[in-house]
């Protein structure tokens, strides 16, 4: 069966106006090494009447001499085509294929498998839709699968085929069992990873099962074949046509009535009349014309290339980047990235390199190497450097700002490269992490407001008046401790005792804060700080509202806790120190938050990776090894009594 378009035989001109107007799909086939990777695309391509006939006579002849498949026609030998690699039958560089049929067409990125290519699969990568990450059904899920499946995720590939390769090999005879389990276990490593649309398909590339056609092999199979979901995965909503993004390439100046800005649209769509903004100057102008080889365009979106004329005469470079005024990137020379170094040389923190980021190239250096992944278990681990084929996150810091995203929002505006002064090597990749650096962080405590013109709003109903309506004057109340020591177990107990006695109380969680107004926010120290800076506002206005605040955080730092006593005021701060020993901590771990701590899984945990400082003039310690809910309770409202707050 053929997947060409009949009118190629019948009508040329119409064949070519349909194949102009096809959607493309680029993917990439990935995974360990011999799972079948090059095999799969030629077997893609021959099933798919792909292959000429000359093309079709010179692998046989070479499949005598470099073929890995006995007496048999290699397929891989299609794709394979460097003579190191049909000398050793393995993948060493990235190859890339082209072919359609009658729905798409198709670039396909063959990357190697060895761990000492992985840069080469990353580059593969950077470029697209869908993956296909290839496991070999005797081996299962290896170390460099889960390597692959981690960099598919990180790069941000938002559709991944898993293919379970080689399921007619007599060790396996096509048993579904076998395939199962291999798809539980590769789904267990997945779920920890950003990886939302996910697709297992048993096949075997050297036969051609559940290619491009069903197999008989394997009737317990009622999915689709590959093929088919290369042709239908709907990969239109992938693109991001809300952030106008449009870094300039190139000045076109043709002559004096011309003044063009030229490049390839990043992300959201621009039209005639359209307001935008040339950033980092942040001049104003409004779109005049859209203009390409074949004419005027009404809109335009990623990924044309265009030339944008404006009605105003604005400073716009090389390097700049044009977009909506309401929709604006950051701007900064400093932000978090993840890398994956890929030279033999390792990082040098501290050292000058070239960060070459859309159409813009700066000098910069790489700050802080934060932690480093191990991508077999996804834990964190310090390190002072990053080696080849490494993956870390790292604090990057350039001479001059440039705009930029996240990467998980726009693949084109958040990814870097970062290049040698000195050999002009390209050296790492970088995707850009939408988080503020954890220095940043640290001085929020001190910072100040963003505007001259923003002042204080007073109520109309004084404090006097609010102690007077609930009979009672504010108050916030921190219950610190470690996990596991009753903090938020108590804090809604408290409320519920105040509730009953006619005050007005309510409870901030550090877990609530953090899936709501504190998601954005990991757990290292920095991190901690800041949600306990963010709490500390809320809390402030409950207490300007009359309200008793009752705060269940770890805040392990004490310094942070003096600060937020600021924030509140330290006439209203009332720590209670929760003193439960980290053994009966344990023993109450529901959540084996402390299992995972000790298995790496979770950084920077108090009590385990992480140092937890005691309050060292705590208002009321409470030992919630010794005493019961209720007890804590009525000392927490004995020292609200004592204090006159209620």
């Amino acid at each position: 069966m053929s997947h060409q378009s009949d009118l190629i035989a019948t009508d040329i001109d119409a064949y070519l106006a349909q194949h102009e107007r096809k959607e493309l799909l680029r993917f990439l086939t990935c995974g360990s090494v011999d799972d079948g990777k090059s095999t799969l695309i030629g077997r893609l391509l021959h099933d798919s009447k792909m292959i000429y006939e000359d093309q079709l006579d010179a692998i046989k002849k070479d499949s005598v001499k470099s073929g890995t498949t006995g007496d048999a026609f290699d397929l891989a030998l299609l794709v394979d085509g460097l003579q190191a690699e049909r000398e050793q039958g393995i993948t060493i560089d990235v190859a890339y294929r082209y072919f359609s049929t009658a729905k798409r067409k198709f670039i396909i990125a063959d990357c190697p498998g060895h761990e000492q290519y992985t840069r080469n699969m990353a580059t593969g990568a950077s470029t697209c839709d869908l993956a296909i990450i290839l496991i070999d059904a005797r081996n299962g899920v290896l170390p460099q699968t889960k390597r692959h499946a981690f960099i598919v995720s990180l790069l941000g590939i938002k559709h991944v085929i898993v293919a379970v390769n080689k399921m007619d090999h007599p060790d396996v005879g096509y048993r579904e069992e076998v395939f199962e389990q291999i798809q539980d276990d590769f789904g267990a490593f997945a779920a920890k990873l950003n990886m939302d649309d996910v697709q297992f398909i048993p096949i075997s590339a050297l036969k051609g099962d559940n290619v491009v056609e069903r197999s008989e092999n394997m009737p317990w199979y009622t999915g689709t074949t590959l093929m088919y979901l290369l042709e239908n995965v709907h990969i239109a909503a992938d693109r991001n046509l809300t952030d106008f993004r449009l870094p300039v390439q190139y000045v076109n100046r043709p002559n004096l009535d011309f003044r063009g800005f030229a490049g390839t649209i990043a992300s959201g769509i621009v039209r005639p009349g359209d307001k935008v903004m040339a950033l980092p100057s942040r001049k104003t102008s409004t779109v005049k014309r859209i203009v390409t080889m074949d004419g005027d365009l009404d809109e335009a979106f990623p990924p044309l290339s265009v030339t944008l004329t404006l009605a105003d005469e604005i400073d716009v470079s090389r390097g700049d980047m044009l977009v909506h005024p309401g929709n604006v990137p950051h701007v900064s020379d400093r932000f978090d990235a993840m890398l994956v170094w890929m030279h033999e040389d390792a990082m040098v923190p501290g050292k000058q390199y070239y960060i070459k980021h859309t159409t813009r190239t700066v000098l910069g250096q790489i700050r802080t190497l934060r932690y480093q992944i191990d991508v077999n278990t996804l834990h964190r681990k310090e390190a002072p450097t990053l080696d080849l084929n490494a993956i870390g996150r790292c604090e990057i810091m350039l001479n001059q700002p440039i705009p930029h995203d996240a990467y998980d929002s726009n693949r084109t505006t958040g990814a870097f490269i970062v290049v040698d002064r000195v050999t002009n090597i390209t050296v790492a990749a970088g995707m850009i992490i939408d988080r503020a650096t954890e220095s940043d962080r640290s001085a929020h405590w001190e910072a100040e407001a963003r505007s001259e013109h923003l002042h204080e709003s007073l109520s109309a109903v004084t404090a006097e008046q609010r102690q007077a309506r609930f009979g009672q004057s504010p108050a916030t109340v921190l219950l610190t401790g470690l996990s596991g020591a009753g903090k938020s177990t108590i804090a809604y107990a408290t409320e519920r005792k105040l509730f009953d006695l006619g005050r007005a109380a309510t409870v901030l969680d550090g877990q609530n804060m953090r899936l709501g107004i504190s998601k954005d926010l990991g757990f290292s120290a920095d991190e901690r700080s800041e949600n306990l800076r963010r709490s500390s506002e809320v809390a402030k206005l409950f207490n300007d509202a009359g309200m008793i605040c009752l705060c269940a955080f770890v805040a392990p730092s004490e310094e942070s806790r003096l600060k937020a006593a600021k924030v509140v005021s330290e006439e209203r701060f009332i720590v209670v120190h929760l003193d439960a020993p980290v053994e009966v901590c344990r023993e109450r771990d529901q959540e084996g938050l402390y299992g995972a701590a000790d298995a790496g899984d979770i950084a920077n945990f108090p009590g385990v990776s992480a140092e937890y400082e005691a309050p060292t003039k705590p208002d009321l310690v409470l030992n919630t090894a010794d005493l019961s809910v209720d007890a804590c309770v009525q000392r927490i409202i004995a020292l609200l009594q004592h204090r006159e707050i209620i």
